[in-house]
């Protein structure tokens, strides 16, 4: 165990990627990126990946320059909005109350010039007592991925505490082993147990519901009681149904964007995920859980943003005054 700010934190685990996703889980994944990953249409929940359109992004990038607008927007992706709110979550342990995560979401660590040079100072202001991260290391969904896991080692060679993350729909199997060799605990559609105090937290993960299709809710919250509280790190808000099925108090997430490029007052042009606009960006809520999709620390497609800043996240858990989640199947 690992002890962090009065926290202990269970370490790495054994096995390897193929016993702790299952064989099948295994199998599936490493299919779709090796025969999927850079296809177009018809692949996952959304009818065509725009990111993946060259000549589309070409096309945006010479348009934005001739408009004048193209370093406005790349400045944009790079100032960083960071949001300190107080989030509640069902059946919350007294000494948990106040404890801090940070949230980072949509890297695209590789994508974006310059972003771990503006992105850490911020990040060594901060205080936490843990880290996730939502998926999207990669910039690019298919192709090499050596510049990923070599920039992410530098970013968490800054962080301060203990980190979880989960697999987007742009990240490969590939990058867990180094990643976690660097200290980065991904969750794979299992949970771990925070202690503090005697008391228990329940942080839990699932693979990506987006592109791959591969999250398990039910597999992430075996062995969770039903009056534990509950975090769930989910790639995408389209799982907010299964989230709430399984009993979990809070989901964070990302993936959206929340639109990246918007119309003035935050008027998202693309959602990219089926989900009620309003879980698009920011907190929600569904029956009895708790949730908050990031507009994302970075930037995909091309690096750019306007009205829609990105943004660094710390959640302070709160207690809240009401009845326990319902029970997990």
């Amino acid at each position: 165990m690992i002890e962090h700010n009065g926290t202990r934190f269970p370490d790495l685990p054994e096995g390897t990627l193929e016993d702790r996703l299952s064989p099948a889980h295994y199998r599936h994944r490493l299919h779709i990126q090796t025969f999927h990953s850079a296809q177009l249409c018809h692949q996952g929940t959304t009818y065509v990946h725009f990111e993946n359109l060259d000549w589309l992004m070409t096309a945006l990038k010479f348009l934005l320059r001739v408009s004048g607008l193209h370093r406005r927007g790349l400045r944009n992706a790079q100032t960083f909005q960071v949001h300190r709110r107080e989030t509640p979550v069902p059946a919350l342990p007294a000494p948990f109350d106040g404890f801090t995560v940070l949230h980072l979401s949509d890297l695209h660590i590789d994508l974006s010039e310059g972003l771990l040079e503006s992105l850490t100072p911020q990040l060594d202001t901060l205080e936490y007592d843990c880290c996730v991260i939502t998926g999207d290391f990669r910039g690019f969904i298919a192709g090499t991925y050596r510049k990923t896991v070599e920039l992410t080692q530098r970013l968490l060679a800054r962080l301060r505490a203990p980190a979880y993350a989960i697999l987007g729909n742009h990240d490969f199997i590939e990058l867990v082993a180094p990643l976690e060799a660097a200290g980065l605990r991904f969750l794979l559609s299992e949970h771990v147990v925070l202690e503090r105090a005697g008391a228990k937290l329940y942080l839990a993960g699932v693979d990506d519901p987006h592109f791959y299709q591969t999250d398990n809710f039910h597999r992430a919250s075996e062995g969770i009681p039903a009056d534990g509280a509950s975090i769930v790190l989910s790639h995408s808000p389209e799982t907010f149904l299964k989230g709430v099925a399984c009993g979990f108090g809070l989901m964070l997430c990302g993936h959206t964007h929340g639109g990246q490029i918007c119309l003035p007052g935050g008027i998202p042009v693309i959602r990219n995920g089926r989900c009620p606009y309003r879980m698009i960006q920011g907190a929600w809520n569904h029956g009895t859980m708790q949730g908050y999709t990031s507009r994302g620390t970075g930037s995909s497609g091309v690096p750019v943003r306007f009205n829609c800043p990105p943004e660094i996240v710390i959640h302070v858990l709160r207690r809240e005054v009401s009845s326990p989640p319902s029970g997990r199947r």
